[in-house]
Order: structure tokens, then C-alpha cells, then sequence
């Protein structure tokens, strides 16, 4: 049934831009690409990571925004446009969903940050950079779960106020500043004493340190960095003017995106090589390369205190923008499936993340005890959604687009008022051939590794 509610736009290109680009520099591009390039190789990490953002990412964010675009849908609708079969309405709820179950766990970690930032902020840096200090805090229910609580308010409180007054304006104003801190962070850490080491580490690619894992982790970091297949850019595309190209558009944010990773890849590896002397267990820290290795690394740095409430506010801000997306999507979903309003929307998605997101919040602590598949609950829905739900996802609209809606009806809609589609050759090839088995590699992968680390 069709929807009568008036639907929202963004005001023009700067709005969809830096709104887009929000949801795509979270703590995927501050907190994961880092720890991934530093244990995947460095250098030819970012090689293989670029590569597939530019053909693999492109043609993804294309497709998506585009369907958005064309059919003035989330991603349920936009699916359902086109047929009424089980299989076209798996796939749009897959996309739904996805971000529906990725945003409780995110505010989870969003939650941490502001934990962090508020004991910079009252000079309890130091205590931070203690061994044990962060297992203590998630392991404590009370305060993990006040500091989550905490972050959502403010992701709800934005969504409220709607797509330009809320989502838009918000971007606008951090974006921006998220640029200039991740500049001046990148600058004060590759000038520590020893820091050279970790810069060309991370720039330089090394073929000795490739190996197939290399392959796996940039693209499954790509999905995450790029926001494909979460239904946000199929949202945002809904909200986007038919006089705005989507190829530059979309270009821009891929641009954006990619320059905020490699800034923090500048932020942290240098810095941590400096603290190390390049040690490799240091390197291979992984997750908790931010909140347990990176407090050590600025308690042995002059303005150790100040650096860390820049950073940390520097990852608040891109924390936010990327659960604001999340949520808005989930909230267009609701709104167009459900045809309810926007506060009674935003008010159903609160409620699940306060629900699924206190179990992930307590599972370090009140709920350790208690695992699925082995796992906690914050890396359960970490693995489901990102390692099984989403290669899925990208795989159906890989195939709604190349067997149902056909290629010539995307290129119709970027084509808009005759605006260019220059890369229209690799579009077509990786959408028909490459993405699908791409996809389909990382989702074997995923879970083979998955399964064998659950059997030990």
C-alpha cells in the first residue's frame, strides 16, 4: 500500500554529499580500517583497499543511490517496486534490516567513546592508559550501559528533528570539523620520534606482507566503510533532487570516505610504531588498538591529555554521523512500510536499540555468561550483520539490478537533465560479473572462518 506522507529531501548536492558521506566516516574508517591495515599488511592493505573501493564500491554506491533516487523508496519499497515476489521482498528487507540490527551495537561502542572523551575532558586521561582499565569499564553494567544510553539519546534526538533540520545540519557542521581534526591529529602523530617507521608501513606497499586474508579484510572493510549494503545510501537516495548527479555525488563521498581512512591510518599506526619501536604484537591489537593501545600511546606523548580529547572527539563526531544514517534508515523504513509519522517511526526504532543494544552493552559484564555461538552479543550481531547479512544483501541488489530493473534503467536515472556517466563501462562489467563473486567470496570466507573459530 502506497504511503501519503510528504517525503523528505535533502536541500541539494552539499546536503547529500556530507550527509552521505557522515554515513560512511564512522568508527569503520577511525577505529577498524586502522587496526586492519596494521594487522593485514600496512601498505598493501590500503593498495588492495583502494582498488576495490574505486570498481567494487563505486559500482555499489551507484546502483544503491540510484534504485533510492529512481523510486523515491527505502529499501523495502524501492525492492517491491519492481515485483511483488518473495525473492525481490527478501532482498529489500535484508537491506532493511541490516541496519536496524548494526546501530544497538554501534551506539554500544558509540557509548564507550563518550565514556573516554568525558575522562580526558576531566583529566582522568591517565587512568585510561592503566592495563585492565578498559576490561573493567564494559565488564562494569552500570556505567557501559548509562554511557550507551547516553549516545542514543543524541542519534534519537537528531533524527526527531528531521532530514534537513536534523541529518543535514548535523553533517554539515561535523564533517567539517572532523576534517580539521583528523588533520591536526594526523600532523602531531607522524612528527613523533619514530613515527617515519609507521608511515611507510602504511603507505608503501610491501608484497611480503600480502596474503589472502589481505583480500578478505579490504573488502569486508569496504562494505563497512562505504556504507553498501545497509539500505542507507537506497534511503539517501530517495531524499536526493533529480537535478543533483549522482555520479559526482557519489564520487565526492567515495573521495571523502577514503581520504578519512587513510587520515586515521595516519592518526594511529604512526603513532603506535613510535610507541612501540614497530613492535608487531603491538600492531596486531586489533579492536582494542583504540581503547587500550592508543590511551598508552598518548600517556607517553607531551600534550598526551589534549590529543586525546581532540581524538576523541574527532571519533564522537564520526561516531554520530554514521549511527544517525543507520537510524535514518531504519526510521524511512518504518515510515514508508508502516505509514506511520516520523516521531512515532523514531520512537519504535528507539525502543529495539535500547532492547538489543543493553544486551550488548551488559554482555562484557552482567551477561558474560551468556554467548550465541560462542560469542558475546555486541560480536554476534557484528558477524551477522557484517560478515553474513550484508554480502547477501549486496548479492540481491547486484541481481535486481542486472536481471530485473537492467542496467539501462540506471543509466537512464544518472543520466538525469544530461548529466554524464563516465565510468559507465566499469559499472556495467562489475555489477554484471566481479561484485556478485566478490560478495559471495567474502560471505564464504566469513563464515568458514567463523565456523572454524567456534570449533576451537
Amino acid at each position: 500500500m502506497e504511503t501519503q506522507h510528504k517525503r523528505s529531501a535533502f536541500s541539494g548536492k552539499l546536503g547529500f554529499v556530507l550527509s552521505a558521506a557522515g554515513a560512511s566516516v564512522g568508527l569503520g574508517n577511525i577505529w577498524r580500517f586502522p587496526y586492519l591495515a596494521a594487522k593485514y599488511g600496512g601498505g598493501i592493505f590500503l593498495l588492495v583497499y583502494i582498488l576495490l573501493a574505486v570498481t567494487f564500491g563505486y559500482t555499489m554506491i551507484i546502483a544503491e543511490t540510484a534504485l533510492g533516487r529512481m523510486t523515491r523508496k527505502s529499501p523495502v519499497g524501492a525492492y517491491s517496486h519492481f515485483g511483488k515476489g518473495k525473492g525481490l521482498a527478501f532482498g529489500g528487507w535484508i537491506n532493511a534490516v541490516i541496519p536496524i540490527l548494526i546501530v544497538p551495537y554501534y551506539s554500544v561502542i558509540g557509548g564507550w567513546v563518550i565514556h573516554y572523551l568525558a575522562q580526558y575532558l576531566t583529566g582522568h586521561g591517565s587512568a585510561l592508559a592503566s592495563d585492565g582499565y578498559f576490561s573493567g569499564f564494559i565488564s562494569n553494567g552500570l556505567l557501559a550501559e548509562i554511557a550507551f544510553l547516553l549516545f542514543t539519546f543524541i542519534t534519537l534526538g537528531i533524527i526527531f528533528a528531521g532530514v534537513r533540520n536534523g541529518v543535514e545540519r548535523v553533517s554539515k557542521v561535523m564533517m567539517p570539523v572532523l576534517v580539521v581534526l583528523s588533520v591536526v591529529i594526523a600532523v602531531y602523530s607522524v612528527t613523533r620520534p619514530g613515527a617515519l617507521a609507521g608511515v611507510k608501513y602504511f603507505l608503501v606497499p610491501n608484497p611480503a606482507n600480502f596474503s589472502w586474508m589481505t583480500v578478505v579484510s579490504a573488502m569486508g572493510q569496504m562494505f563497512y566503510s562505504l556504507s553498501i549494503a545497509m539500505g542507507i545510501l537506497v534511503t539517501f537516495g530517495s531524499y536526493m533532487k533529480k537535478n543533483v548527479s549522482i555520479e559526482q555525488s557519489t564520487e565526492n563521498v567515495e573521495i571523502f570516505d577514503t581520504a578519512i581512512a587513510i587520515m586515521a591510518g595516519l592518526m594511529i599506526i604512526p603513532a603506535v610504531f613510535a610507541f612501540s619501536g614497530g613492535d608487531p604484537d603491538t600492531l596486531q591489537a586489533g579492536p582494542a588498538l583504540m581503547f587500550i593501545t592508543i590511551p598508552k600511546v598518548f600517556a607517553s606523548m607531551g600534550m598526551g591529555t589534549a590529543v586525546g580529547v581532540l581524538f576523541f572527539v574527532l571519533v564522537l563526531f564520526a561516531a554520530l554521523t554514521s549511527s544517525i544514517a543507520l537510524t535514518e534508515s531504519a526510521v524511512s523504513t518504518f515510515e514508508d512500510e508502516l505509514g506511520w509519522d516520523r516521531t512515532r517511526s523514531t520512537i519504535l526504532i528507539g525502543c529495539i536499540m535500547i532492547t538489543l543494544g543493553s544486551l550488548s552493552a551488559l554482555g562484557y559484564g552482567p551477561l558474560a555468561s551468556v554467548t550465541v555461538f560462542g560469542m558475546q552479543f555486541l560480536d554476534f550481531f557484528d558477524f551477522l550483520t557484517n560478515s553474513v547479512m550484508m554480502p547477501i544483501a549486496a548479492i540481491a541488489t547486484c541481481l535486481l539490478v542486472s536481471r530485473i530493473v537492467g542496467v539501462e534503467k540506471i543509466e537512464e536515472e544518472v543520466t538525469q537533465e544530461g548529466q554524464p556517466f563516465r565510468r559507465k563501462p566499469v559499472f556495467n562489467f562489475m555489477l554484471r560479473y566481479l561484485c556478485p563473486i566478490f560478495a559471495a567470496i567474502i560471505l564464504a570466507s566469513s563464515v568458514a572462518n567463523a565456523l572454524g573459530w567456534i570449533a576451537m
